[in-house]
């Protein structure tokens, strides 16, 4: 019987680390299919430094990233199917992809899903007032001024203190922009510390936090933003209200994972993050698809998306070359300390290694586990993402394995 191939929807940072994994796993064919021209997905407009430190220690802009891990993937004899758009996903491994030649049905051996997350747009946060130019999503204005030469505006306020609306702050601020404030509505900054250093600290970048943008003013273009105080439900202040001339509102307000076709071939979500269900092989409740990346949960960082990418597309390709897995029955809970963990369920016969979120900050807390296991960490925060292994032994034999931290 001749081997389906792997199919691999997505062709960012994940779906290329995969690709090349589960080729080097022994896959005889794996086809990479994404509705851009170009491989390398959000990277290609991410041209700041800060990443492949710990996969290819080396410091690289978003660009290099991209192509090394193409050049990788083009290596290992990965197939591509370029500027083409999968419009439906079935349980049974059938791929429907549209594209200039018409409608194409592929059946594959196994399926991983890294299609990547989007941003949320002002809807998602009912920000009052008229719907005026001059309203982006950070992620928008990074494209606008990086791939396309174009300065969306000159006075900016940023709403949301995330990864990419740092970043943009120094960014509009190096291309001639004044950046008035970046509001946060939560006590913390939601990006990495040195993200705060390095964008807002090193230009004098005011941050407000516990702060939030309560309306928008102008008509055909922004004239000004209003920002209030907010208490500890996040509700504004009264008579706290003031505001800020500007003309562009850039919004960082969080990302959110694109699973509406996990959705269609019948994958469940986890309800708090959007993203796909997986077991500890990266398995989701679909048998044989698999979820990595963006798409399962927002990582901080493009070299911890590749080592859970790398293992995808090992697993993979041991499914379709027939290999069993232990069944995954034994459920994970954890206590109200966590924000989301991944896996949602083990097996028990392996160390598995568990990522988490936590809700707020915790200096030296302890995660515990079944069977005595207990882990010290000098410190948590909800904007950085953890991991843990833990070992067979604390995860078998048991009808549920619980995480606790012990704070």
């Amino acid at each position: 019987m001749t081997q389906k191939p792997i199919i691999i929807v997505g062709a960012g940072p994940a779906g290329l680390i995969a690709a090349e994994a589960a080729v080097k796993a022994g896959a005889e064919d794996v086809l990479v299919i994404d509705r851009a021209r170009q491989t390398g997905g959000i990277l290609n407009q991410c041209i700041h430094a800060g990443f492949g430190l710990t996969l290819f220690r080396q410091e690289m802009t978003g660009p290099e990233f991209a192509a090394r891990v193409n050049a990788g993937a083009q290596k290992a004899g990965v197939r591509f199917m370029m500027g083409s758009t999968v419009i439906k996903v079935t349980r049974d491994k059938t791929i429907t992809v549209l594209n200039e030649n018409g409608v194409t049905t592929i059946e594959a051996g196994a399926i991983i899903m890294c299609t990547g997350c989007r941003e949320r747009s002002r809807g998602a946060i009912h920000i009052p007032g008229e719907r005026p130019a001059g309203v982006y999503t950070a992620g928008l204005a990074q494209r606008l001024v990086n791939i396309n030469g174009v300065l969306p505006g000159k006075k900016v306020v940023i709403l949301g203190s995330g990864d990419i609306g740092l970043i943009m702050a120094r960014r509009m601020t190096l291309q001639g922009a004044k950046v008035l404030a970046v509001v946060e509505i939560m006590q913390e900054p939601a990006g990495l510390t040195r993200n705060i250093v390095e964008c807002l600290d090193d230009f004098d970048i005011p941050l407000l936090l516990s702060h939030t943008v309560t309306r928008i003013d102008g008509s055909d273009r922004v004239e000004g933003v209003a920002i209030a105080r907010v208490n500890e439900n996040q509700r504004p202040i009264a008579k706290t209200e003031f505001t800020v001339d500007c003309d562009t509102l850039m919004l960082s307000v969080g990302l959110i994972p694109e699973n509406e076709l996990a959705e269609m071939a019948g994958i469940k979500l986890d309800q708090k993050t959007n993203g796909m269900l997986v077991d500890e092989n990266l398995m989701t409740t679909v048998e044989g698809i698999f979820g990595c990346g963006n798409a399962l949960h927002v990582h901080d960082l493009v070299d911890h998306l590749a080592v859970e990418a790398a293992e995808a597309g090992a697993n993979a390709a041991a499914y379709v070359k027939g290999e069993e897995f232990a069944p995954c029955t034994i459920p994970v809970a954890t206590d109200e300390n966590f924000g989301f963990t991944v896996p949602y369920c083990v097996s028990g016969t392996k160390p598995v290694r568990f990522q988490f979120r936590v809700k707020r900050d915790y200096s030296l807390p302890a995660l515990s586990a079944n069977n005595g296991f207990r882990y010290r960490f000098t410190k948590l925060q909800p904007n950085q993402m953890a991991s843990v292994v833990v070992p067979a032994e604390n995860l078998a034999n048991e009808e549920e394995v619980q995480l606790c931290l012990n704070v």
